[in-house]
C-alpha cells in the first residue's frame, strides 16, 4: 500500500508529525485570521447543484463567518479565465479570488501569468499527475460524460452516441454548455468523436465536430445550453453532461419527471477539473483559506456527496474516512471501466480544433 511506510514509522518520526501538524495548525489559524480581516470571497462558475457546491460553499460561510460573492453560477472554464483577464485592475466585486476550470485551462492560465502559486496543507495526497509541481493549479474531482435522459418522453433511452442520430430523438439532444467556451461541451464533442473510432486528441475534436454536424442536420440536436430545468420541462429530454451532475439532478427531480442517467457504451470520457487562485484575487488569504476547505477530508467527502469523485478518493479510501452511506450511492464501477482519461496534449489539441471551428463546422448557435 502506497502509505504503508506510516504504519512502521519511529517514534521519532510520529513525533515529528505532530509537531509539524501543530505547526501547521498555528499558521492556519493565522490565515483564517487573514481571510477574515479581508471579510470576502468571490468565486465564479460554480453552480449549487454542481458537484454538491451548495453545500459547501454553505459550510464554508458558516465555518469561517466568511461572506462569498458568488458571480455567473453558469459560467463556462473559458469565461472564468476571461473574468481573470478582464479584472486585472479591479478590486471590485467582479473581479474573482478562485476559479475552477477543466484540466486543460489550468496550465494554460498559468503560463499566461494569471495564477498564483498556493500549495495547501493536504498537497502530498494529491497524486502528481493531477498538479503543477508549482502549486499554480492541482486537481479537484473528476467524473465520466453521460446522457440524462427525461423518460417521461424518451421511452426507448439512447445507449451509445451513434443513437442519437436516430430520427425518434428529433429536437431533443443537447449540450450543458457551449462548446466554443465549455470544457464539459467541449469533452462532450471530443467524447462523440472517440466513439466513432477516431484517434485521441485533434483527430478525435474533428470526428466529434462531425458528429454533431450530422447530429444538426438530422434535426436531432438542440442549441441551447441545456439544465436541470430544460430536462424537466421537455425542451432538452436527452442532456449530454457530467455523470455527477447528472445522477445529482436525478435525486433532486425525484421521479418529476423521472430521469435515466446512461453512461455510453463507448467515448467513455472522464474529465478531471482543477483549482486555482487568481493572481489578482482581491481576496488572497481568503481565497487560500477556500483552498484547504475543498482539500480537506471534510470538503472532499462534500463533493463526493454530490457523485463527484474528489482527487484524494484513494486517499481517503485508505485510511477508511470514507462513510459507507456515500460508497453506496455511487454508481456500479462497471459502467467506468472503459472510461479513458485525456492526456493533457490531447485535451489541448482538441480543444483548439472544437472552439476554433464550431462555427464552420456545425453552424449551431449554442445560448
Amino acid at each position: 500500500m502506497k502509505n504503508s511506510w506510516f504504519k512502521t514509522a519511529s517514534a521519532a518520526a510520529l513525533v515529528l508529525s505532530v509537531s509539524g501538524n501543530l505547526a501547521f495548525a498555528e499558521s492556519l489559524d493565522k490565515l483564517i485570521a487573514a481571510a477574515k480581516e479581508e471579510g470576502q470571497l468571490t468565486t465564479i462558475a460554480l453552480p449549487h447543484d454542481w458537484c454538491n457546491y451548495g453545500e459547501v460553499l454553505s459550510t464554508f460561510k458558516a465555518k469561517y463567518g466568511i461572506q462569498i460573492n458568488e458571480l455567473n453560477p453558469d459560467a463556462g472554464s473559458g469565461d472564468e479565465i476571461e473574468a481573470i483577464k478582464a479584472n486585472k485592475g479591479n478590486k471590485g466585486p467582479q473581479a474573482p479570488d478562485v476559479i475552477d476550470v477543466g484540466l486543460s485551462f489550468g496550465p494554460t492560465a498559468k503560463n499566461d501569468k494569471l495564477l498564483a502559486p498556493y500549495k495547501v496543507s493536504t498537497w502530498d495526497s494529491i497524486p502528481a499527475e493531477a498538479k503543477d509541481a508549482e502549486g499554480y493549479w492541482y486537481g479537484d474531482y473528476y467524473g465520466v460524460l453521460s446522457f440524462q435522459v427525461n423518460t417521461d418522453l424518451i421511452k426507448n433511452v439512447p445507449q451509445d452516441w451513434a443513437d442519437l442520430l436516430k430520427p425518434e430523438y428529433a429536437n431533443a439532444v443537447a449540450l450543458a454548455g457551449d462548446p466554443r467556451t465549455s470544457n464539459q461541451a467541449i469533452q462532450a464533442v471530443y467524447a462523440a468523436g472517440l466513439a466513432s473510432g477516431a484517434a485521441p486528441g485533434a483527430p478525435a475534436g474533428k470526428a466529434g465536430l462531425d458528429f454533431f454536424k450530422k447530429l444538426n442536420a438530422a434535426g436531432n440536436f438542440v442549441p441551447v445550453i441545456g439544465k436541470a430545468a430544460s430536462i424537466a420541462q421537455g425542451s432538452t429530454p436527452i442532456l449530454v453532461r457530467w455523470d455527477y451532475n447528472a445522477l445529482a439532478d436525478r435525486d433532486k427531480l425525484a421521479g418529476n419527471p423521472p430521469t435515466e442517467v446512461v453512461v455510453p457504451k463507448s467515448g467513455v470520457v472522464a474529465g478531471v477539473y482543477v483549482q486555482g487562485i487568481s493572481a489578482y484575487a482581491p481576496h488572497p488569504n481568503a481565497a487560500k483559506l477556500w483552498m484547504e476547505h475543498l482539500y480537506s477530508d471534510e470538503g472532499q467527502l462534500l463533493w463526493l456527496k454530490g457523485y463527484c469523485h474528489p482527487i484524494r478518493f484513494n486517499d481517503l479510501a485508505a485510511k477508511g474516512k470514507i462513510p459507507q452511506e456515500l460508497l453506496a450511492k455511487l454508481p456500479p464501477a462497471e459502467g467506468y471501466k472503459a472510461a479513458v482519461f485525456p492526456s493533457l496534449d490531447e485535451q489541448n489539441a482538441s480543444k483548439a480544433v472544437i472552439a476554433a471551428e464550431w462555427d464552420k463546422v456545425v453552424g449551431a448557435n449554442v445560448k
